[in-house]
């Protein structure tokens, strides 16, 4: 017990230990209904300087884990990555001098997030595409109707758009073949739906009008 102790918390693997503690007390929290379970998937669309992180939520949509909670894939992740550098630990760094320990420890932690990438869209992949057939099914009614811009940008694999539809709003993927001339707050009409991607195409409120 004591070796694991004292490889849990030396450097690298101390670096993921930290991060899944303050994942662990997330999802107590969350278990105890203080916090939403997706309470962090607001940030790759939400105000401010945070919308720059759209980029994120692009790269997880390559990877296949659009629909799967922001915190469950910070969590795998954490996780790999804590069992990569642990045993990295035990093999290698604790057999190296107290010189060039720190150095490869860190260069470990920072290498060791590439397979966890990677490990982490292969454990999760299915738990996303169970997640996106648990949409209730489109209301073919919506086609033509006005949508808001709700996130930075539309992009051909990347947008969110709200409906009013008299109530909280349906809050739907969008996506636009001309990245770049959509911004938050814009109005669109959905078009057509993506079956792939369980999006809709959308276009400028005025060039509908203009049909």
């Amino acid at each position: 017990m004591s070796e694991f102790l004292l490889t849990v918390l030396t450097f690298p693997t101390l670096a993921y230990s930290v991060v899944l503690a303050v994942c662990t007390i997330y999802w107590a929290l969350a278990a105890t209904g203080l916090v939403e379970t997706d309470a962090l998937d607001g940030l790759l669309g939400g105000d401010g300087d945070v919308g720059d992180s759209s980029g994120a939520a692009a790269m997880l949509s390559r990877l296949g884990l659009s629909g799967v909670p922001v915190m469950v894939v910070i969590t795998v992740l954490a996780f790999v990555g804590w069992l990569g550098t642990y045993f990295v630990h035990l093999l290698l760094l604790a057999h190296l001098g107290d010189t060039l320990r720190p150095v490869i420890g860190a260069a470990v932690a920072v290498a060791m997030l590439v397979p966890g990438i990677f490990a982490t869209s292969a454990l999760l992949r299915p738990l996303g595409r169970w997640l996106l057939k648990l949409r209730p099914p489109r209301d073919p009614s919506i086609l033509g109707r006005v949508a808001v811009v709700s996130t930075p940008e539309v992009s051909v694999d990347y947008g969110m758009a709200t409906v009013d539809d008299g109530g909280a709003g349906l809050v739907l993927q969008v996506r636009d073949q001309e990245p770049g001339r959509f911004k938050r707050g814009d109005r669109v009409v959905l078009i057509e739906y993506l079956d792939a991607q369980h999006a809709y195409r959308v276009i400028p409120e005025r060039q509908f009008q203009a049909l």
